[in-house]
Protein backbone atom coordinates (compact mmCIF):
# COMPACT_ATOMS: atom_id res chain seq x y z
CA UNK A 1 0.00 0.00 0.00
CA UNK A 2 3.10 2.55 -0.26
CA UNK A 3 3.02 2.58 4.18
CA UNK A 4 6.24 2.99 5.63
CA UNK A 5 7.49 0.79 8.26
CA UNK A 6 8.13 2.99 11.45
CA UNK A 7 9.10 0.27 13.91
CA UNK A 8 9.60 -3.40 12.64
CA UNK A 9 7.22 -6.28 13.85
CA UNK A 10 8.44 -6.70 17.48
CA UNK A 11 6.95 -9.44 20.44
CA UNK A 12 4.97 -8.03 23.26
CA UNK A 13 3.92 -10.31 26.43
CA UNK A 14 2.15 -10.02 29.36
CA UNK A 15 4.57 -9.47 31.94
CA UNK A 16 6.26 -6.58 33.91
CA UNK A 17 8.12 -4.54 31.32
CA UNK A 18 6.06 -1.20 30.60
CA UNK A 19 4.39 -2.38 27.49
CA UNK A 20 3.40 -5.21 28.99
CA UNK A 21 1.91 -3.19 32.29
CA UNK A 22 0.47 -0.89 29.79
CA UNK A 23 -1.07 -3.70 27.71
CA UNK A 24 -2.77 -5.09 30.53
CA UNK A 25 -4.26 -1.68 31.44
CA UNK A 26 -5.92 -1.99 27.88
CA UNK A 27 -6.76 -5.71 27.49
CA UNK A 28 -7.04 -6.93 31.24
CA UNK A 29 -5.18 -10.11 31.69
CA UNK A 30 -4.98 -13.77 29.86
CA UNK A 31 -3.79 -12.17 26.53
CA UNK A 32 -0.27 -13.82 26.53
CA UNK A 33 1.34 -12.26 23.71
CA UNK A 34 0.66 -10.23 20.48
CA UNK A 35 3.27 -9.23 17.54
CA UNK A 36 2.71 -5.66 16.85
CA UNK A 37 4.12 -3.53 13.92
CA UNK A 38 3.83 0.47 13.15
CA UNK A 39 3.73 1.59 10.01
CA UNK A 40 2.98 4.81 8.56
CA UNK A 41 1.38 6.58 5.52
CA UNK A 42 2.99 8.92 2.96
CA UNK A 43 0.46 12.10 4.59
CA UNK A 44 1.64 11.01 8.58
CA UNK A 45 -1.04 8.38 9.47
CA UNK A 46 -0.02 5.85 11.70
CA UNK A 47 -1.21 2.38 11.49
CA UNK A 48 -0.52 -0.15 13.96
CA UNK A 49 -0.96 -3.97 13.29
CA UNK A 50 -1.43 -6.21 16.07
CA UNK A 51 -1.12 -10.36 15.83
CA UNK A 52 -2.22 -11.45 19.21
CA UNK A 53 -1.12 -15.42 20.23
CA UNK A 54 -4.41 -16.55 20.66
CA UNK A 55 -6.27 -15.12 17.18
CA UNK A 56 -8.70 -17.66 15.49
CA UNK A 57 -9.60 -17.61 11.43
CA UNK A 58 -13.09 -16.52 11.58
CA UNK A 59 -16.14 -18.60 10.20
CA UNK A 60 -17.41 -15.44 8.47
CA UNK A 61 -14.76 -12.81 6.52
CA UNK A 62 -16.96 -9.94 7.06
CA UNK A 63 -19.40 -9.83 10.64
CA UNK A 64 -20.60 -6.53 10.08
CA UNK A 65 -22.53 -6.87 13.30
CA UNK A 66 -19.32 -6.89 15.46
CA UNK A 67 -17.61 -4.15 16.76
CA UNK A 68 -15.81 -2.33 13.77
CA UNK A 69 -12.62 -0.95 15.13
CA UNK A 70 -10.49 -2.22 17.73
CA UNK A 71 -9.06 1.67 18.72
CA UNK A 72 -8.80 5.10 17.31
CA UNK A 73 -5.04 7.67 18.17
CA UNK A 74 -5.22 10.99 18.11
CA UNK A 75 -2.70 14.13 18.50
CA UNK A 76 -2.36 16.67 20.93
CA UNK A 77 0.15 18.63 22.93
CA UNK A 78 -1.78 19.15 26.00
CA UNK A 79 -2.40 15.31 26.73
CA UNK A 80 -3.44 16.23 30.45
CA UNK A 81 -6.30 18.73 29.62
CA UNK A 82 -7.63 16.20 26.63
CA UNK A 83 -7.60 13.45 29.43
CA UNK A 84 -9.70 15.77 31.72
CA UNK A 85 -12.05 16.71 28.84
CA UNK A 86 -12.81 13.37 28.35
CA UNK A 87 -13.41 12.43 32.17
CA UNK A 88 -15.70 15.29 32.70
CA UNK A 89 -17.89 14.20 29.53
CA UNK A 90 -18.09 10.42 30.81
CA UNK A 91 -15.31 8.84 29.40
CA UNK A 92 -13.00 7.03 31.95
CA UNK A 93 -8.69 6.57 31.98
CA UNK A 94 -7.32 3.12 31.02
CA UNK A 95 -3.78 3.65 32.48
CA UNK A 96 -1.40 6.53 33.99
CA UNK A 97 0.01 8.73 30.95
CA UNK A 98 3.08 7.39 29.83
CA UNK A 99 6.53 8.77 28.80
CA UNK A 100 7.63 7.15 26.17
CA UNK A 101 11.68 8.34 26.47
CA UNK A 102 11.51 9.74 30.29
CA UNK A 103 14.65 12.40 30.68
CA UNK A 104 15.15 12.11 26.95
CA UNK A 105 12.22 13.25 24.95
CA UNK A 106 9.03 14.73 26.20
CA UNK A 107 6.94 12.17 24.42
CA UNK A 108 3.89 10.96 26.01
CA UNK A 109 0.79 8.71 25.36
CA UNK A 110 -2.64 6.85 27.45
CA UNK A 111 -4.96 4.84 26.56
CA UNK A 112 -8.86 6.75 27.35
CA UNK A 113 -12.37 5.32 27.06
CA UNK A 114 -14.89 7.76 24.96
CA UNK A 115 -18.11 8.50 26.50
CA UNK A 116 -19.21 5.88 23.86
CA UNK A 117 -16.89 3.05 25.09
CA UNK A 118 -14.40 2.76 22.06
CA UNK A 119 -10.85 2.92 22.86
CA UNK A 120 -8.45 6.31 22.37
CA UNK A 121 -5.15 6.40 22.16
CA UNK A 122 -3.23 10.28 22.71
CA UNK A 123 -0.26 11.01 21.58
CA UNK A 124 1.84 14.25 22.43
CA UNK A 125 4.07 13.92 19.38
CA UNK A 126 3.08 12.81 15.60
CA UNK A 127 3.47 9.10 15.40
CA UNK A 128 6.27 9.20 13.37
CA UNK A 129 8.41 11.13 16.00
CA UNK A 130 7.30 8.42 18.80
CA UNK A 131 7.81 5.46 17.03
CA UNK A 132 11.17 6.06 15.15
CA UNK A 133 13.39 5.13 17.86
CA UNK A 134 12.66 1.48 17.56
CA UNK A 135 11.40 -1.51 20.07
CA UNK A 136 10.02 -1.68 23.31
Amino acid sequence: MGWYVIMDASEVTEDDSAIGVMSSAVFGTGWGSYKIAHLATGDGIGIEMFEFAKNTRPDDNFKYWETGIFHYGVQDPDIEGLVEKIKAHGGKQRMPIKEYYPGEKPYKMVYMEDPFGNLVEIYTHSYELTYSQGGY
